[in-house]
């Protein structure tokens, strides 16, 4: 079976959070697969010395390092990789066979662009890491997500995220993510692994995507009921529980984040864990510590 990554052949860039639940679903889905013991042992991301491709370095010689560094940093077994070269209208594509061997194969313009060769690799090769655990999601489209969120969640994206770069005149982007959901999910990997993603870009565009991405990050560990919510959530939260306890059964506004549920022992609310995003439910009656079932994160919260 063969899987075809996406490129951007300077046609102009989707921009914003188009794609931000089925990421958010991506992220639970990871969990689930792989449990909080399995993502906290890629608790260091790829090396910029491991990855970097100068111009006068040899080709083949050059692919065959930056792929083995990937192999190692997403676990996969080491085994013999076969990189080829030819005309495509994607960026890169793999086989996906159950041998330990990795064929893949780049477009041929990387032959001349060798600095994102470390981005294309880096996705195909942890669609070989998605189809050896048996994890995907159907659909193309939302397959592509869940490949781009996984490998930036597990410390290779950041490399997809460096590649984009746009001007008045051209723009390139890799990968099915836009700039800020790349910058999203790697801010999400950097509150979870205490790193600082911002001194490795190169592209003074997809910095700019990572900070966009992290301001979207940060406001997820912002929402009531947490105690770090902001005085408009807690507002907004305390009437809808006013709400919720004035008209038992009434489903709430459905734009909000959380939701109550009346119960016979008293009101419950739900809401997503602000790292994994798989709801957790707790009942309503004040100051409440909550542990995530899924990634075991600790949340105080105000119900």
């Amino acid at each position: 079976m063969t899987d075809r990554g996406a490129t951007n052949g300077g046609s102009p860039v989707v921009h914003g959070y188009p794609h931000l639940d089925t990421v958010r679903a991506a992220v639970t889905a990871l969990y689930r697969r792989m449990s909080d013991d399995g993502i906290r042992r890629y608790d260091t991301s790829v090396a910029p010395a491991d990855v970097a491709f100068a111009d006068h370095d040899d080709l083949h010689l050059g692919v065959q390092r930056v792929a083995r560094a990937l192999v190692q940093q997403l676990s996969l077994p080491d085994a013999r990789i076969i990189v080829t070269f030819r005309e495509m209208e994607h960026a890169a594509s793999v086989e996906l066979t159950a041998g330990p061997e990795y064929f893949i194969e780049l477009n041929d313009r990387f032959r001349r662009h060798r600095r994102d060769i470390g981005a294309a690799l880096a996705h195909e090769i942890t669609h070989v890491l998605l189809h050896r655990l048996g994890l995907g999601f159907p659909g193309t489209r939302d397959n592509e997500i869940l490949t781009d969120t996984v490998t930036t969640y597990l410390g290779a994206g950041w490399l997809l995220l460096d590649a984009f770069r746009e001007d008045r005149d051209s723009s390139q982007k890799l990968g099915y993510l836009t700039p800020e959901e790349f910058g999203y999910v790697l801010a999400k990997r950097a509150i979870v692994f205490n790193e600082d993603p911002g001194i490795w870009f190169t592209s003074p565009q997809g910095y700019t995507a990572y900070t966009k991405g992290k301001a979207q990050a940060v406001r997820d560990e912002q929402q009531p009921p947490l105690t770090t919510a902001g005085w408009s959530g807690r507002h907004r939260y305390a009437k809808d529980r006013r709400y919720a306890l004035d008209h038992p059964g009434e489903a709430a506004d459905a734009g909000r984040p959380y939701a109550f549920e009346t119960l016979p022992d008293g009101l419950r609310v739900s809401f997503p864990c602000p790292t994994c995003h798989q709801r957790i439910r707790v009942p309503v009656r004040g100051r409440v510590r909550a542990r995530c079932g899924l990634c075991h994160t600790v949340l105080d919260c105000d119900t």
